[in-house]
């Protein structure tokens, strides 16, 4: 099986997240690195965070201290390695709240 990069898992998990009535925005902040790269929004408005990772890939140190900073808030964070695991995640919070 061939490893997928980063943008390419990204793509296909925020097309398929798309057209299951979600909204999926790039996320930065200026002020604090290593947050996770999308926020995505459910049909009934519940916000959580996806870190993508190339095939295989783990969260750097730094980010994983973020996603627990986030995580202690009560914040959801996911890490997505695979278009698959991506996809059930989208299932998974499709009705969430």
């Amino acid at each position: 099986m061939r490893k997928m990069l980063e943008k390419q898992i990204e793509e296909k998990v925020g097309t398929y997240a798309k057209e299951q009535g979600f909204l999926v925005y790039k996320f930065t902040s200026p002020q604090r690195s290593a947050v996770p790269d999308r926020l995505y929004i459910n049909p009934r408005g519940f916000m959580f965070f996806v870190e993508m990772k190339r095939s295989g890939q783990v969260p750097t140190p730094a980010q994983a201290r973020e996603h627990d900073r986030l995580r202690n808030q009560g914040v959801m964070v996911f890490v997505i390695d695979d278009v698959d695991k991506g996809r059930a995640m989208v299932d998974q919070m499709r009705l969430k709240c």
